[in-house]
């Protein structure tokens, strides 16, 4: 079992920076991949960024140029700058698991963590 736990999340003013970091606590060996989501209020998660175990990085195309995605051991990392109202959301973490051999498959989130941006 893996658990997520985000952290980070707070109130920044437009232009400004903050960086968000989720913590894997557990057996994460058959992640296939690490991802950032967002919720606004009323709306589906969507998606922000992934890192995969390739090392494929995406970005959806409204942070493009704006937020950095990274991982170091058991964190995986947002690094968020240029912020705009727009960024205001619950931010989640995600891991997606392998469904082979030993690997039972599995999609895990954390909890989120809220990012308030101010005009």
């Amino acid at each position: 079992q893996v658990q997520l736990a985000e952290f980070g999340g707070g109130s920044v003013k437009a232009g400004g920076s903050t960086t968000l970091s989720c913590v894997v606590r557990g057996d994460n060996n058959c992640s296939a991949g690490m991802f950032w989501y967002r919720q606004y209020p009323g709306k589906e998660r969507e998606f922000v960024s992934g890192l995969e175990t390739d090392g494929t990085i995406t970005y959806a195309d409204s942070v493009k140029g704006r937020f950095t995605i990274s991982q170091t051991k058991n964190t995986l990392s947002l690094q968020m700058t240029m912020l705009n109202p727009d960024d205001t959301a619950m931010y989640y973490c995600r891991t997606d698991h392998y469904y082979i051999g030993e690997c039972t498959g599995g999609v895990y989130w954390g909890q989120g963590t809220q990012v308030t941006v101010s005009s």
